[in-house]
C-alpha cells in the first residue's frame, strides 16, 4: 500500500539551499586571479604612447659605456651638477620623478645644472637590468632624458621588452642597433660597473640624490629642495 504524501503548505517560506563557505571562497578567489590575469595583461601589451615629442632634448655629453661613470646630459660649463642615482622599477624614484621632473628638466634645459643618471639595478631582478639597460641604449642615441621620463610617467606598465623597443621608436630611435642593443643586454657589464661606483661612493637605495657633491636629505628630495641646493651651488661659484 502505497503512503500518503504530506501536502506542501505553499505559505510556508522553503528552505534554500545554502551555498558553503568554501565553494564562496574559492568564487571569489577565481574573480580576483581573473582580474589579476586581466590586469598583468594590460601592464604588458598596452599600446606606448608618449608625451614628451617635440620637447627639446639635452645634449649627452657623458654617454653610457665607460667603466662607472653614469650617463651626463646638459650643456657644457654648467656651475651646478646634480648626480640621481636611480631604479627604473623603485616607487620611490617614480614619486621623485613626479615631484622634481620639470625642475630638473629646466635646470638642465636653460644651462644652469648638468645631470647625471647612475642606473642601479636591484629593486626586481628581472625588470630593473632590462629597463636600466634600455635606458642606456636611448642615451646612446641622444634620448636620455625623455627615455627616463616617459618609463617613469607609466611606471605601471610592465615595460617587456617589445614595449621598450616602442618606446625607443616612438622617440624617435628606429634602428637595428638600438633593438638588438635592448635584446641582447649590451650594457650589462657597464650596469655592474655603475653598481659598484655607487657602493663605492656610500649610495644605499634610491633615490639618491647630490649637487655639487652635496648629498641632499630626504626632506630636500621636492623641486623646491633642488632648486635651493642648486641655487646655493651656483651662489658658491
Amino acid at each position: 500500500m502505497s503512503k500518503t504524501k504530506t501536502p506542501v503548505n505553499p505559505l510556508l517560506q522553503q528552505k534554500k539551499r545554502r551555498i558553503s563557505p568554501g565553494i564562496v571562497v574559492v568564487i571569489v578567489l577565481l574573480l580576483a586571479l581573473g582580474g589579476g590575469v586581466g590586469v598583468q595583461y594590460w601592464r604588458s601589451h598596452s599600446k606606448v604612447e608618449v608625451s614628451s615629442n617635440g620637447r627639446p632634448e639635452p645634449t649627452v655629453i657623458q654617454g653610457p659605456g665607460t667603466t662607472g661613470k653614469g650617463v651626463t646630459v646638459g650643456k657644457e660649463g654648467a656651475k651646478a651638477h646634480i648626480d640621481i642615482y636611480l631604479d627604473f622599477r623603485c616607487p620611490h624614484c617614480a614619486e621623485f620623478e613626479e615631484r622634481t621632473g620639470a625642475t630638473v628638466d629646466k635646470l638642465v634645459q636653460d644651462g644652469t645644472a648638468t645631470l647625471t643618471y647612475w642606473p642601479l639595478t636591484f629593486v626586481n631582478p628581472d625588470a630593473s637590468p632590462r629597463l636600466a639597460n634600455a635606458f642606456a641604449a636611448a642615451a646612446a642615441n641622444g634620448k636620455a632624458l625623455s627615455y627616463a621620463d616617459e618609463m617613469y610617467a607609466d611606471f605601471s606598465k610592465s615595460w617587456t621588452t617589445n614595449q621598450l623597443i616602442q618606446l625607443g621608436q616612438q622617440l624617435g630611435i628606429d634602428d637595428a642597433t638600438f633593438q638588438q642593443a635592448v635584446r641582447d643586454n649590451t650594457y650589462g657589464s657597464w650596469l655592474d660597473s655603475v653598481s659598484k661606483a655607487a657602493d663605492d661612493r656610500g649610495v644605499t637605495g634610491t633615490p639618491t640624490v647630490y649637487v655639487n657633491d652635496k648629498q641632499l636629505d630626504a626632506d630636500n628630495l621636492t623641486g623646491e629642495g633642488l632648486q635651493k641646493a642648486v641655487d646655493e651651488a651656483v651662489a658658491a661659484g
